[in-house]
């Protein structure tokens, strides 16, 4: 199975909820306004970045999409 990763830039995160509207199981509000995503592990820049399979893809793929900042990225995982 194909596997990718979310990178989420939280800090450039305005807090508009594009995402948490398309898929709230792991776009979470948070209580400083702005989401928080689920599972994920902060990295060394900053940002936070999470593995997801193909079922989740296309999911993710329309918040990131939605996100009036952009601040979501989605990006293949070399297999």
């Amino acid at each position: 199975m194909v596997k990718y990763k979310i990178i989420f830039n939280r800090e450039e995160c305005i807090g508009a909820l594009a995402c948490s509207a398309i898929n709230p199981d792991i776009w979470l509000l948070a209580e400083d306004g702005k989401v928080d995503l689920k599972g994920a592990k902060k990295r060394e820049d900053g940002r936070w970045e999470l593995t997801v399979e193909d079922d989740n893809l296309q999911f993710n793929k329309d918040a990131a999409d939605a996100c009036p900042v952009d601040v979501i990225k989605i990006e293949d995982i070399e297999q």
